[in-house]
């Protein structure tokens, strides 16, 4: 399914492609899968955890500095998907395109990195008290921010290469995390009474 999916897409991929693929009856694929969605769903879903525990296994070796650990598990977690493309192109690409399951299920799945992101917040303010409060939005706008631009760098055929982009996304992060919340501007756009 991963590496059909990858190939041709999700909408072209049948269940008796899979079966073709996967060399086993259609009875032996449906005694695992009710269809097709539930087959892809289960993929993009089988690996995971261990990539979760991959960027745990990474920053922990930072020891007691917030930006190395976001360092190294941000490197950890491009690497994971460099090493797998057909994964990457499937995930990235085609998940969002198999339906509102699909959606559903990529938004639940980012739940640890959000849960990460707000740890490392923390942490940083642990480390610098002088750092303002982490706004609530920050971690979202990492993670979705994050992930729209490695999609695109997938979309682009350039999965080979996603560490390369470990340093801008690195300051994009560390930016937002330790940055102030700045005034927004008068005028029509701003929340009445907004001062920040």
């Amino acid at each position: 399914m991963l590496r059909l999916v990858a190939r041709r897409g999700y909408a072209a991929t049948s269940v008796p492609d899979v079966i073709a693929a996967a060399r086993v009856s259609r009875n032996a694929f449906y005694a695992q899968f009710a269809d097709k969605e539930a087959c892809f769903l289960a993929v993009c879903e089988r690996d995971l955890p261990e990539m979760v525990d991959t960027i745990y296994t990474a920053a922990a070796e930072a020891g007691e500095d917030w930006r190395e650990g976001l360092w190294l598990g941000l490197h950890a977690y491009l690497r994971w998907w460099q090493e797998r493309p057909e994964y990457a192109q499937a995930y990235f690409v085609e998940l969002p395109r198999a339906g509102e399951r699909a959606v559903g299920q990529r938004d639940a799945a980012y739940r640890p990195f959000l849960d990460m992101l707000a740890a490392l917040g923390a942490r940083a303010r642990l480390e610098d008290p002088s750092l303002p409060p982490l706004a609530a939005s920050v971690p979202r706008l990492i993670v979705y921010g994050s992930t729209e631009f490695i999609a695109a760098e997938v979309r682009a055929g350039r999965a080979a290469d996603l560490v390369s982009a470990a340093a801008d996304l690195y300051r994009y992060a560390v930016t937002l995390l330790t940055a102030s919340r700045p005034p927004l501007p008068p005028g029509p756009a701003s929340p009445p009474g907004s001062t920040g």
